[in-house]
């Protein structure tokens, strides 16, 4: 593949992502308002219980085998690396820039969560497709790099919501707390008496589901992550024969189920590329967000991580952690390029904060992604080579 080939390719899916985006602004406006903010709330609902967990679900069951997961245990270990860097990052551009406290887990989260599943889903498959790329047969290329596209998906979405999650809620509750807290805390405390500390603290402490039930009610959180119960049947259906037998497949039995939880599950990439440009153009109409850190986080995202990235994946097949499959290697590898996750989007929106701010975010970083992840693919390729 010619440099230009390579740049044709690796831009065509952030384009579609910048050109859903720009159909989800135009939709928010106040003259069309079919995506208002109601509006995009309720889909945001409809893409975290139900899009989400069928798409993860339904790849994972179709793509995954207890082969491949024996040979593809690096790959956690390595989306976790990137975690703990890109957070380390983050933090360092939290104490440069000083940000306000709500958004201090949307820095951290975007710094540290890369689109782990959509980008890969699209890009590998599109790589693959193209003649004279490096990774073998069309066929071949396409059905590996599925499988690993899918279990990057599902684990990087683990992290995510493991992990950002819970950022971004502490720093709104916390910037709750800095603005109106004598009457959140006044409500927890009105409900129990267990908790004898801050609101931030009996948030953080609280392991009852109707305590976090009454607080998200008014701040429209959802108390259960649905996700986790996909993804263990889809791993379930992957790894065990005769399940996967019986579900995936032309001639099973039961294929009906996979085949809905795939239809169900392919809403999802465009809902949540929708819910991104409507809260971009609020989040164009009234955001003050510093420029410095946008730039912070493109240099982390960027410049940063894949250089770092480079070192760790070179040094891991030298001590032969990684097989040999160069186009699992280039996975490797692009895990540490690419652009923050969409689904912080939808978690800004569940918690109501940040919103603004991520959209402006997320706008900057997928403009650049097709150059960086052009630069990027090209000189993987020219590594692994």
């Amino acid at each position: 593949m010619g440099l230009l080939d390579l740049f044709i390719t690796a831009s065509m899916p952030v384009l579609k992502v910048l050109l859903v985006t720009l159909i989800g602004s135009l939709l928010a406006l106040d003259q069309i308002d079919i995506l208002g903010e109601d509006a995009r709330k309720h889909l945001n609902q409809i893409v975290y219980f139900v899009f989400t967990p069928a798409l993860v679900g339904s790849y994972l069951a179709k793509t995954i085998t207890l082969e491949r997961m024996a040979m593809l245990w690096f790959m956690p270990v390595n989306i976790l690396i990137t975690y703990i860097i890109g957070s380390i990052l983050g933090w360092i551009v939290i104490r440069i820039t000083r940000p306000p406290s709500h958004l201090k887990g949307l820095i951290l989260g975007c710094c540290s969560a890369g689109n782990m599943g959509n980008m890969f889903i699209i890009f590998i498959p599109a790589v693959c497709k193209e003649k004279g790329n490096p990774f073998g047969a069309h066929e071949i290329c396409h059905t590996y790099g599925l499988a690993y596209a899918s279990l990057s998906m599902a684990i990087g979405a683990v992290y995510l919501w493991a992990y950002v999650y819970n950022l971004v809620r502490v720093s709104s509750c916390t910037s709750s707390v800095q603005v109106n807290g004598s009457t959140i805390c006044s409500k927890l405390s009105g409900e129990t008496s267990e908790y004898k500390g801050s609101c931030t603290e009996a948030l953080l402490n609280s392991q009852d589901c109707s305590i976090s039930s009454d607080f998200s009610d008014q701040y429209k959180l959802p108390c259960i992550e649905p996700q986790g119960e996909l993804k263990f049947v889809g791993f379930l259906v992957g790894i065990v024969p005769q399940m996967r037998r019986s579900v995936i497949g032309e001639n099973a039995p039961l294929r009906v189920i996979q085949d809905s939880a795939s239809l169900v599950g392919d809403g999802a990439v465009p809902a949540l590329t929708l819910i991104m440009g409507g809260n971009l153009m609020k989040g164009l109409q009234g955001s003050q967000i510093k420029l410095s850190l946008i730039f912070g986080i493109i240099i982390v995202r960027y410049i940063t991580l894949p250089l770092l990235g480079i070192l760790i994946i070179k040094g891991a097949i030298r001590y032969g952690l990684v097989h040999s499959d160069p186009l699992y290697q280039f996975v490797l590898l692009l895990q540490f390029a690419v652009p923050p996750a969409m689904n912080i989007g939808t978690i800004t929106q569940l918690f109501g904060t940040g919103e603004r701010e991520c959209s402006v975010i997320m706008l900057w970083t997928y403009i650049l992604a097709s150059v960086s992840i052009t630069l990027w693919s090209t000189f993987f390729m020219w590594l692994l080579a």
